[in-house]
């Protein structure tokens, strides 16, 4: 007996009516960033491993998805490695390309790579699928889509409020009200880390903040203190722990804490214009919170920080997340070029707006109308209206046997077709079609230029 087929865990596929739904949020992404002066490109799905390696961290780097090299790919690992079995020793030898863990690195690769082409400042937009090693779980896959936005070769703090505006934007067009866009700055992390005589520790300090969230205020202490950070340190900033209020109530908390920080006092300047800009544009649906505790472990961000949340009440991660990366394309021979950067994520998105019934109902509706076949003379009258409906624009099909009425109506109602259109004997005669409302059930006889008026009119 055959085996049943199956795929990878963390991988989906998905229906007619799903790719629909995630058709519908990437054309209202897309419609917005290139209302904001984004332009599209793409890069591989697959890079050269020094590409992607070291540039997400050592928890990144594990979850990135090695290439065997083609043929026999254990040929250029000699014996003393291959007997050791240390995988992280022989893997450069039988893997040289990796697939992408996200489109921010290809991004700084295309950069420096046709950096003679560019104009700068250079926005563009990407909406490509990556892979992740990840455990999966409820939004979290293996392979999923990201949604990205980048300005490269400008320090301005415009960009980060054309972000924020951006997110909302975007969340207000899919009907997603009552998203929290969060922000910090790695400058604000830095200075906590320069207050309490750890910077040296900068990393492990974000990366235990930035769990606050999941593992408490006790949990993130206590990986602080294994890290090497002692309880005195961390009682300096015990206020960030305590944080409440606005924005800009936090803001003069933090002023307080971060004075003796030439860093950190930098980062809350950069927190505060960006908040005063976007309190006189104001915002649609989306509310902007300043969260210290926000880190998102990757190494590159070197100021502003994003991350935006669901509605309340919603049991997801993030649904999108972004920052300012001043030095990524330094790690290429480009030095000097500031970059800024967002990503939606389209999956969790999806996820969302299922859960909220956030969809337009219409939206998986491909098709328009369908013609009932009643045999070749009949389909060949019909394919002659489908013709001239699909040139006005209408999506309309001739159901291709000629099977029993039931069949044929069955089918439409199955496939939610709002019409079904029926040309006999008696209507080629007369030059009309009975067009029938599946959801009123009214039926009329119509000519061809009525057909196209009723159905587009609909």
């Amino acid at each position: 007996m055959a085996q049943k087929p199956s795929i990878p865990k963390g991988t989906r596929d998905f229906s007619p009516t799903e790719v629909a739904k995630r058709n519908f949020i990437i054309q209202t992404i897309r419609e917005q960033f290139e209302k904001f002066g984004f332009q599209p490109i793409e890069t591989p799905s697959f890079e050269n491993s020094e590409t992607l390696m070291g540039k997400y961290g050592e928890e990144g780097d594990r979850l990135i998805f090695k290439i065997l090299n083609s043929g026999d790919f254990l040929k250029k690992v000699d014996d003393e490695t291959y007997e050791g079995r240390d995988s992280l020793k022989i893997t450069p030898s039988i893997s040289e390309k990796a697939l992408r863990y996200d489109l921010t690195v290809p991004f700084a690769r295309y950069v420096v790579q046709h950096r003679n082409e560019i104009e700068f400042p250079f926005k563009r937009y990407q909406i490509q699928p990556v892979w992740r090693a990840d455990r999966p779980q409820k939004g979290r896959f293996r392979e999923f889509f990201q949604c990205d936005a980048d300005v490269v070769g400008s320090d301005s703090l415009w960009q980060e409020v054309e972000f924020v505006q951006l997110y909302d934007a975007v969340f207000s067009s899919l009907g997603l009200e009552g998203v929290t866009i969060k922000m910090n700055n790695r400058k604000v992390l830095s200075g906590f880390a320069e207050v309490i005589g750890e910077s040296d520790k900068l990393i492990d300090f974000t990366v235990a903040l930035d769990k606050l969230d999941k593992i408490g205020e006790d949990g993130v202490k206590n990986e602080m203190q294994e890290k090497g950070i002692s309880s005195e340190a961390i009682q300096k900033i015990q206020k960030v722990f305590d944080l409440g209020g606005t924005f800009s109530e936090k803001i003069e908390v933090l002023k307080d804490i971060l004075e003796p920080s030439e860093v950190g006092s930098k980062g809350i300047e950069e927190l505060e214009f960006i908040n005063s800009a976007i309190g006189e544009l104001g915002l649609g649906t989306a509310t902007l919170d300043l969260d210290v505790t926000l880190a998102r472990g990757l190494n590159y961000y070197t100021g502003a920080i994003f991350e935006v949340s669901a509605p309340g009440g919603v049991a997801m991660g993030s649904i999108g997340g972004g920052g300012r990366y001043d030095d990524l394309t330094g790690i290429f021979g480009m030095s000097g070029v500031s970059g800024v950067g967002i990503s939606f994520g389209l999956d969790r998105i999806y996820l969302v707006l299922e859960e909220l019934d956030l969809f337009p109902k219409t939206v998986a509706n491909n098709i328009k109308a369908i013609f009932i076949n009643f045999g070749s003379k009949e389909s060949l009258y019909c394919l002659k209206a489908i013709k001239e409906l699909r040139a006005a624009g209408v999506a309309a099909e001739l159901y291709p046997d000629e099977a029993k009425m039931k069949k044929q109506m069955n089918h439409a109602n199955k496939r939610d077709i709002p019409f079904v259109i029926l040309a006999g004997v008696e209507e080629i005669e007369k030059g009309k079609f009975t067009l029938k409302n599946m959801k009123s059930g009214e039926q009329d006889s119509v000519s061809l230029e009525e057909l196209k008026t009723k159905i587009k009119d609909e």
